[in-house]
């Protein structure tokens, strides 16, 4: 029963991650992510504790998709992009007085939002 729930919820919460990131990435304005941005972070964390018990319910065959050669190459190839990616955002910083401004706005957009 809790691995039909796990499974059901880790389906929608990728249906609501990959719409509000496409829809993120084709409408391509802050004041747009800022709304689809509380959609996008609670499945986010959804998907996260859902991943989180499929993997800990699969990790046997997870383990072995692993051993095999592609399994390996695929896995490889991903984790250098995901480690590349992140050195390059993390080494483009933000002047701090363009992130505290870009801060400040957004947090009183999202007030704004949360009261309408």
């Amino acid at each position: 029963m809790f691995r039909k729930i796990v499974a059901v919820t880790m389906f929608v919460s990728f249906i609501a991650m990959s719409t509000s990131g496409l829809l993120m990435f084709v409408i391509d304005r802050t004041s747009f992510t800022l709304q689809m941005h509380p959609v996008h972070k609670v499945f986010g964390l959804l998907m996260v504790v859902t991943a989180l018990a499929h993997i800990t319910f699969n990790f046997r065959s997870l383990k072995a998709h692993v051993k095999a050669r592609a399994g390996t190459i695929a896995g490889g190839v991903l984790v250098a992009a995901l480690v590349g990616l992140y050195a390059v955002a993390m080494s483009n910083s933000v002047p701090t007085d363009t992130a505290a401004a870009l801060d400040a706005l957004s947090h009183k957009a999202e007030q704004q939002m949360e009261g309408q």
